[in-house]
């Protein structure tokens, strides 16, 4: 019988369920000290605030990730509606408070078709996208100006599931390369009042389903076990 070190480096895809503030990294870093190699990655951030599907793969099917990566998601969770924050979720605090409870539960709905099909979406200056060979969060918290170009990105659909003022419940299918926290605060600019992303979970990417996945503690488990 093999062992399982050697099986994980002929290559594996695992779907894991990333825990509330974990990095995506954190994951990888427990299952490589789990698994004992170190060809471990992942295929697609999630923001430490996100929960959900989080497709890790190892050895040989690293070279998958790129593949995975390109595949359609679907996120579901909430924005508040009323103030705004620099990340654009709660990993900084709410400002710029505005009225919100105007606002009739028709008006939201109808604001969704302003974001869906092909549209222009500016990434976070709070992202891990790279300027000159540095992330724009470390630039961003140096309080320097961070300069991002529009990037055309696809929604396929974008569902409110419910609304308690000043939370909204969404639901949204979209391609790679969408911030859902561009998506809330862009919403919130729409809406005339600001919002924020308050939670946000991956359900899916491309055919694999987070009910399909495992917790962090599942899977190590399982490999002790053997």
């Amino acid at each position: 019988m093999e062992k399982p070190e050697n099986i994980f480096e002929q290559g594996k895809v695992l779907l894991i369920d990333k825990p509330l503030e974990w990095t995506s990294f954190d994951v990888v870093r427990k299952i490589r000290n789990t698994i004992k190699i170190k060809k471990v990655g992942h295929a697609g951030t999630l923001d430490p605030l996100a929960t959900g599907l989080l497709i890790v793969c190892t050895g040989k099917f690293t070279k998958k990730i790129n593949e995975y990566m390109a595949q359609e998601k679907e996120y579901t969770g909430t924005f508040t509606l009323g103030a705004t924050t620099p990340t654009y979720d709660l990993e900084s605090s709410p400002e710029q408070n505005k009225e919100f409870k105007h606002l009739a539960t028709e008006q939201i709905i109808e604001a969704t078709k302003n974001f869906t099909g092909e549209i222009m979406q500016v990434p976070p200056a709070h992202s891990a996208i790279k300027i000159g060979g540095k992330r724009v969060y470390e630039l961003a918290r140096q309080g320097k100006e961070v300069k991002l170009e529009p990037r055309k990105i696809t929604i396929k659909e974008f569902e409110i599931v419910s609304v308690e003022l000043p939370v909204v419940q969404f639901r949204v299918v979209c391609s790679t390369g969408t911030y859902i926290r561009s998506l809330a605060n862009d919403f919130g600019a729409a809406l005339g009042c600001g919002a924020y992303l308050s939670s946000l979970c991956r359900t899916r990417i491309g055919t694999f389903l987070l009910k399909d996945a495992l917790s962090v503690e599942k899977f190590v488990e399982e490999v002790i076990k053997g």
